[in-house]
């Protein structure tokens, strides 16, 4: 009977692996795709680069060399300004328009890749972007542009002037979490809360870089898996085997709710992707993160080994 159960948990695990769309293409994969001449109103191939003001110029750098048809994706732009918090999330309208002038409706498979020296800083944070706007086929370009140029595969200065599509988005809000639900959770406990910033940052010992008036350290009772560690040397997400022994290690329970946090919703989405890549598709990520929470939160929340104790 032990070897039907074993082909059921089999059975399971292959159904799971139909259902989630490819989270990663490789650069081979999507340089065969623009010799093929695929980049078009089927395929887009986004640039989502951006870098601490004062250091690199995403915008000038994609001028300068990207993947052939690649257009740039301006998380700048592609947010709600009137926040006070950083990176917020745009309206539902305002993703539409925006994904919609660079070409993609509801039926492109959407690649997103940044030139990050990790391999992959702010592209995940565009899968997931694209996922809680009811997007499924969406996937990161696995090495990001770092490794495309090692490879030696073709990049051009010529802009990409796509046909402007209709994209329909619509909010899941199963993927999205708001301060009051995690303000709510440190009671209910009903989703396990994983911070993926640098160790340092986390504890409060070091502080929050670029930031005025924001402390560092963390929200009550959250794990922390900075995102660098789910990342190889070379800039490749590690095997799902190594992922999944990663989140054993910190006891996070892949089988039960999760939500990921870091300081403006961005690498948080580093935790999302890689629980995806290991059959979970429905990590929520909390927007706001510590941006928010610091500035909002009841002081009894925030826990600092920095100078003073509280965040």
């Amino acid at each position: 009977m032990r070897g039907s159960g074993e082909q059921v948990t089999r059975g399971a695990e292959a159904m799971v692996q139909q259902v989630l769309y490819r989270a990663l293409v490789s650069t081979k994969w999507l340089a065969e795709s623009v010799r093929a001449g695929k980049v078009g109103p089927g395929l887009r191939v986004l640039d989502a680069s951006w870098y601490s003001p004062g250091t690199r110029q995403a915008r000038q750098e994609y001028q300068e060399r990207h993947v052939p048809g690649a257009s740039f994706f301006d998380i700048e732009e592609c947010r709600d300004t009137a926040s006070p918090y950083e990176m917020m999330l745009p309206s539902e309208a305002g993703f539409a328009d925006y994904v919609g002038r660079l070409g993609i409706s509801n039926d492109t498979h959407v690649v997103v890749y940044d030139g990050d020296h990790l391999g992959s800083f702010y592209a995940p944070r565009v899968w997931w972007m694209f996922r809680v706007f009811g997007h499924r086929m969406v996937s990161v370009l696995n090495g990001g542009f770092r490794n495309w140029l090692k490879e030696g595969h073709p990049v051009t200065s010529e802009p990409s002037r796509p046909e402007p599509a209709v994209f329909k988005a619509t909010l899941d809000r199963s993927l999205l979490k708001t301060y009051e639900q995690v303000l709510e959770n440190l009671q209910s406990k009903r989703f396990q809360l994983v911070d993926s910033r640098a160790q340092g940052r986390y504890l409060g010992t070091e502080p929050e870089p670029d930031a005025v008036g924001l402390g560092s350290g963390h929200i009550r009772g959250s794990l922390n898996m900075p995102f660098m560690d789910f990342l190889t040397p070379e800039g490749f997400e590690k095997s799902p085997e190594e992922l999944r022994a990663m989140f054993q290690a910190k006891q996070v329970d892949l089988s039960q709710p999760l939500i990921a946090t870091c300081r403006k919703g961005v690498t948080a989405c580093h935790i999302a992707l890689a629980a995806y890549l290991c059959g979970k598709p429905d990590v929520a990520v909390y927007d706001g993160s510590w941006s928010e929470w610091f500035r909002r939160a009841p002081p009894d929340t925030r826990v600092s080994q920095g100078e003073g104790g509280k965040a």
